[in-house]
């Protein structure tokens, strides 16, 4: 792509200028809207494919939870005047927390922050921990949403990926959960090697015969210093066929589309009423306060992280210092982001909204960026905004970093 902005006949703003405009624009701070993410970083056991932070050791699972409820408190005036409308307990293994330790962090959220009445508040659990009674526990707390991470209802898949459950308990899980639960997600993974387009079919059609509502749905990737990259730099297990993931990912989106489900995140497919809250203020820049070992925050200014450690964690907060790195966003960023993250979702990237939280250059460098991808049908414009063509949802991200700004600093227009 081209890095430069289309030529102007008029003197742009500067980088200052563009960066007190944006700064002071009602448009350029999120509303009153707060998210709490809480990071669980504990497993039974690892899964080949996962590179988030976690130790499949609990001995010090009661006193990290003491430290993530004092972070609670340290942090609680870092973004005055909001509501919290979202708390989200990742991981890891969320589910693996103890009745008496899920009261605790509710005690202490409640106590410092103010909770909306109808705010989402979900658990992400593993089916193999969803027993009757872990239900009934999970059901008396605020706990209102269930992301069950069922991956596959196929053994040999989760057996590749060294999930803690069978095919059994995952099926088993969902119908217990129903007893419980309303508002129930799972999560589907597709583009395993060896997975036939008949076994993603069978997995989507059991799925929807749970009369679920909500289906986040991943393709698996290969990252980095994990067990799955180790597998198949030695021949151990298959590559990923990406050819084979975005057939599947094509047979997903159009399944679940006749069956009535809206796709309004690349990842993530809900019925109407039960899209993700969390998630969706995610991608629509509300501000979060991540809480936890690695887990990030944002404030709309500036993003910040904390150690991915749990004993360094523990051992700062103790002494009432949270371990966190922290990063200012320059508006070049800002851009990027707001291009990256909307452009995933059913409302896409409005250029007047660009316009109005940036200014009329980057709207302008926007459209000529997309012109060929609109040319090409890759994108369309509908009611004002861009979005990516059905033919083109697979290369949503590097759609994105097509029209993403490289570098500002240096721009002769």
């Amino acid at each position: 792509m081209s890095s430069n902005f289309p030529k102007q006949k008029t003197k742009p703003e500067s980088l200052d200028q563009v960066e007190v405009r944006y700064n002071s624009s009602p448009l350029g701070r999120s509303g009153g809207a707060l998210g709490l993410y809480i990071h669980i970083p504990f497993c039974k056991q690892a899964c080949h494919y996962c590179d988030f932070h976690f130790s499949t050791s609990v001995k010090k699972k009661g006193e990290l939870v003491d430290m993530l409820c004092k972070e609670l408190e340290l942090r609680k005036d870092e973004l005055p005047g909001k509501e919290v409308q979202t708390i989200y307990f990742g991981g890891g293994t969320p589910s693996l927390l103890a009745s008496k330790e899920l009261d605790q962090l509710f005690d202490t959220i409640f106590s410092n922050y103010r909770v909306a009445e109808n705010a989402e508040i979900t658990l992400e659990a593993n089916p193999d921990d969803l027993s009757r009674e872990k239900l009934e526990l999970l059901k008396a707390s605020k706990i209102n949403r269930l992301s069950i991470g069922v991956q596959s209802f196929f053994g040999e898949d989760l057996k590749l990926m060294n999930r803690a459950h069978n095919a059994t308990e995952a099926l088993e899980s969902i119908q217990m959960a129903k007893k419980y639960f309303d508002n129930i997600s799972i999560d589907l993974i597709y583009g395993i090697p060896d997975m036939s387009e008949e076994r993603w079919k069978k997995n989507i059609e059991i799925a929807l015969e749970l009369g679920l509502p909500h289906f986040s749905c991943y393709a698996l990737t290969v990252e980095p210093n994990t067990a799955l990259k180790k597998f198949i730099d030695k021949g151990i297990i298959k590559p990923v066929d990406d050819d084979a993931a975005k057939a599947h990912f094509e047979i997903l989106t159009k399944t679940l589309k006749v069956a009535g489900f809206v796709h309004y995140e690349f990842s993530n497919f809900g019925k109407p009423g039960y899209f993700s809250q969390n998630n969706t203020a995610y991608w629509t820049g509300k501000p979060y306060l991540g809480i936890g070992p690695s887990a990030h925050s944002y404030d709309g200014e500036s993003r910040k992280w904390n150690v991915n450690n749990n004993t360094l964690y523990i051992k700062s907060l103790q002494k009432g210092s949270i371990p966190a790195e922290a990063e200012k966003l320059s508006v070049k960023d800002k851009y990027n982001e707001y291009v990256m993250t909307h452009l995933r979702t059913m409302w896409g990237v409005s250029p007047e909204e660009v316009r109005e939280r940036f200014g009329e250059v980057f709207k302008e460098y926007l459209l000529e960026q997309a012109t060929q991808h609109l040319n090409e049908g890759f994108l369309k414009m509908e009611h004002g905004n861009l979005h990516v063509t059905e033919k083109a949802k697979f290369l949503s991200d590097g759609i994105a970093a097509d029209l993403f700004l490289v570098d500002l600093d240096t721009q002769t227009i």
